[in-house]
């Protein structure tokens, strides 16, 4: 379960100076089974054919995941880092606001898994991702 004492400002602050930050990642709702964000399919996110560029989907899945497994460890003492991603492209996005939100499949003393789904702002599935993490001591 994602730990939902803290606030989505929070979030955003803690990671205002991170990659997700640069290209425009937003969290916009921390659940007890989820958390979301939003990013925008710009400049920044784009690739030169003019469509979203998936590494761009592949970081907005790793930030949403990372964030929302380091949200579930009962212990201080503990954090976790990317061990393995992938992702399935659905569907190329031009313009507008893609949404992720990440929900998890497992979670373990030592590895969590979890599945992450992009959708454009028809709610149309983009990109599925899913994102082992492993769980480390300080």
């Amino acid at each position: 379960m994602i730990n939902t004492n803290i606030k989505i400002e929070d979030l955003n602050k803690f990671s205002q100076n991170s990659m997700g930050a640069h290209i425009g990642i937003e969290f916009t709702e921390i659940n007890k089974d989820f958390l979301c964000c939003k990013m925008p399919v710009d400049h920044r996110t784009k690739q030169p054919y003019g469509v979203l560029h998936g590494g761009a989907s592949v970081t907005l899945a790793e930030e949403l995941g990372s964030t929302a497994a380091n949200l579930c460890l009962k212990s201080k003492d503990q954090y976790c880092v990317g061990l393995d991603i992938n992702a399935n492209h659905v569907r190329s996005v031009k313009n507008g606001t893609i949404f992720g939100k990440a929900k998890p499949i497992h979670l373990g003393k030592k590895t969590q898994i979890w599945e992450i789904k992009i959708t454009d702002e028809e709610g149309e599935l983009v990109c599925i991702s899913r994102l082992t993490m492993a769980v480390l001591d300080k």
